[in-house]
């Protein structure tokens, strides 16, 4: 039985698809924005038909299907079968992907390619890229580029091995100022949206104050 069939009224017509206009529309309204992770057609597909305004494609996928213990071995391939996955269920969300470690590790170039890859053989609309202040250069030339960017403060899975773990982030006055600073550089070179994880929420809510 297909998803549809599940509705009373019959198949919904067309709906009007979220643009970064419109989610920059509801944070200078103070409204909610909503976003899920989905991994496969027929989640995306659920998530999308709820009105979520944003999927991503996390690469989270490591630990969630692939079984890892962390995010790290999931590759550029994998992650592009998955958004490809996720993009053809979609009519209305955005559908941003993470680049997985080590696409974008090693040089601003490598970045770049990787991130073309995820618009032009995936279709996301955005791509997701972890770190802080040292990625302001990859943004701007992915903005350059044409292609969206969303930051990622606070816990950076990514960064696993660096921090000891997962563990909270932003806890003293100076790494509260840091996480300030890289929120302002990030937005700076053209980031369109910032993830907050693992944080105090009052710092996360000064974030919010701060930034557009």
């Amino acid at each position: 039985m297909s998803i549809t069939q599940f509705r009373s009224d019959g198949p919904a017509s067309a709906p009007v698809p979220v643009t970064f206009q419109t989610i920059q529309e509801k944070k200078q309204a103070g409204r909610p924005i909503s976003a899920l992770t989905a991994y496969d057609y027929a989640t995306a597909r659920l998530v999308d038909e709820a009105g979520i305004d944003l999927i991503l494609v996390g690469d989270s996928l490591a630990q969630v299907v692939l079984g890892y213990d962390n995010t790290l071995p999931v590759t550029v391939d994998e992650m592009l079968h998955h958004t490809r996955a996720v993009r053809r269920a979609v009519r209305r969300a955005i559908v941003a992907a993470d680049m997985p470690w080590g696409s974008y590790h090693v040089s601003v170039e490598d970045g770049v390619k990787n991130a073309v890859r995820f618009v032009k053989e995936a279709g996301a609309q955005a791509v997701k890229i972890e770190g802080g202040a040292k990625r302001a250069e990859l943004v701007e030339r992915l903005t350059l580029a044409e292609i969206p960017v969303i930051g990622h403060l606070g816990l950076t899975p990514q960064s696993v091995h660096r921090m000891g773990g997962y563990k909270v982030q932003g806890r003293t006055a100076a790494a509260i100022n840091e996480l300030l600073h890289d929120a302002h550089t990030l937005e700076s070179a053209g980031a369109v949206l910032l993830v907050l994880e693992g944080m105090p929420r009052e710092v996360a809510a000064r974030i919010t104050s701060e930034v557009g």
